[in-house]
């Protein structure tokens, strides 16, 4: 059948009609692109979407049909900027003209995320994200330098849960603003300093921010930032945004942590399992000395049951001499006996006597230079004892000092801490919309301007009435009226 009647009797029906324009829409435009604002968005309990998109100047209803419209992230509402992919065609049942969307993004974020895909497939080919170039990150830092806004949410979860788990780590804050046209180079300045820092380096780098949309985040997906972490010799640690949320940084970064205070918890030690780990190596220190102990002393008892006692040696020798001596005296006065010459008798008789009391001298000497061996035992078993005594002092004492450190450390802390600052009375002044701008100079202001104040518990604005200067303490209105 032809698309166009051959002649003005040939009569077609609506539907035939329908049917023939349908498909001459869908053989002219098999694929088109179209960006408009979203209005009349309806979404029945069929999951179908149904939407007008229009412009300035003209409108185009748009059907996206359940398949299709399930693998968008977004879900569109009216008033909403959006680029439309699909093919035009024609319900048949009221004739209406109308675009079968296959993909819909919206208008700033779909240019975001081509330029995302684009850098990180360049970023990538160049080896950036390389495993085998990824630095460890300590186990024990001993300073950390934390890149991000100082007044945001994600520094106060950070410290909160520093504060918590390891309060001893010296923290060091990097401010920067985390969004807009200025971030980028903030956070490569701050990146630069860090690594140049040489008074009381840092151990790790942590560059963190709040979730929000891909432009929010968009500082963090920079081929400048992207390059300065991959060029630092500090392992880099990246939690930007939400568990949802990928950047650039988290593919380059030595370590990505979903959110920020997960990166807090991948950074810190547990100060508990630390207690519980020194706790567990005094107790087995002691069950050391004290085994070492017992083996010693078990020793000298087996050494001291083999020993003889010297003083029965000694009694012994002294009978074993006096034995001699007697038998000697004897032998000789019988054998002189049988001579009958008593001079030489005698004379022989005293110089044995002399020999034998000179023997008995050494002998005493001898005995008298000798110590009891229970009290050489008992002088070991003694300063044994006061050496394991002076082990377990002295590792008390150092747990003592330990406990004492951390709280010092504890204290150094809360001190510098931002939020200890805001707990004094003081607050931070910006502007609401933009919470990172904060306010330093009055004379910046005007009356009638909103302010944001945070405060040591949750933030207010207000409107300025009145800007005045320190050196006059008088409005700046009446200041610039003054000749």
């Amino acid at each position: 059948m032809s698309l166009i009647p051959q002649s003005n009797r040939e009569i077609l029906s609506v539907a035939d009609l329908n049917h023939a324009a349908r498909r001459l829409l869908e053989g002219e435009f098999s694929m088109v692109f179209v960006s408009g604002e979203i209005s009349n968005f309806a979404r029945p309990s069929s999951g179908h979407w149904y939407f007008t998109l229009k412009d300035s100047g003209a409108q185009i209803r748009c059907a996206m049909f359940r398949n299709r419209n399930q693998s968008i992230r977004f879900t569109p509402k009216d008033g909403q900027q959006v680029i439309v992919r699909g093919k035009i065609s024609l319900y048949e049942g009221r004739g209406e003209y109308q675009l079968i969307a296959e993909f819909v993004e919206e208008a700033g974020d779909g240019a975001l995320r081509r330029a995302f895909d684009k850098l990180k497939g360049q970023l990538q080919a160049e080896g950036l994200f390389d495993a085998a170039r990824k630095q460890p990150i300590p186990a024990m830092p001993q300073h950390l330098g934390i890149i991000t806004s100082p007044t945001g949410a994600a520094i106060r979860d950070v410290l909160q849960v520093m504060r918590r788990r390891f309060p001893a780590i010296n923290i060091t804050i990097l401010p920067v603003a985390v969004q807009g046209e200025e971030s980028p180079q903030q956070i490569v300045r701050a990146l630069n300093a860090a690594n140049a820092y040489v008074d009381d380096p840092f151990d790790v780098i942590l560059l963190t921010r709040g979730g929000g949309s891909l432009e929010d985040l968009w500082s963090f997906n920079t081929e400048p930032v992207a390059r300065a972490i991959f060029n630092s010799r500090l392992p880099v640690v990246c939690a930007v945004g939400h568990e949802t949320d990928v950047s650039i940084a988290d593919f380059v970064a030595d370590l990505r942590a979903p959110t920020p205070s997960a990166a807090a918890e991948l950074i810190s030690p547990d100060a508990g399992e630390w207690l519980q780990t020194f706790l567990r190596y005094e107790r087995r220190m002691v069950s050391l000395a004290n085994a070492e102990i017992s083996q010693q002393r078990r020793h000298l008892q087996h050494l001291g049951n083999r020993m003889r006692h010297p003083g029965q040696r000694l009694q012994d020798f002294h009978q074993r001499l006096d034995d001699l001596e007697l038998r000697l005296r004897g032998g000789f006065r019988h054998y002189l006996g049988q001579f009958r010459i008593p001079d030489m008798q005698a004379r022989l008789l005293r110089a044995i006597q002399r020999q034998t009391e000179r023997a008995r001298a050494r002998l005493n000497l001898a005995a008298a230079g000798i110590q009891e061996p229970s009290q050489l035992i008992d002088a070991q078993q003694r300063q044994l004892h006061y050496l394991q005594q002076r082990l377990i002092r002295q590792m008390r004492e150092l747990l003592d000092a330990s406990h004492r450190q951390l709280t010092r450390s504890a204290e150094q802390l809360n001190t510098v801490s931002p939020l200890a600052t805001l707990q004094r009375g003081y607050a931070i002044v910006s502007a609401p919309d933009k919470p990172t701008a904060i306010v330093r100079d009055a004379l910046t202001l005007k009356p009638g301007q909103q302010i944001s104040a945070r405060v040591h518990r949750g933030r207010f604005e207000a409107t300025v009435t009145a800007v005045f200067d320190d050196a006059n303490d008088a409005p700046m209105a009446d200041l610039k009226e003054a000749p």
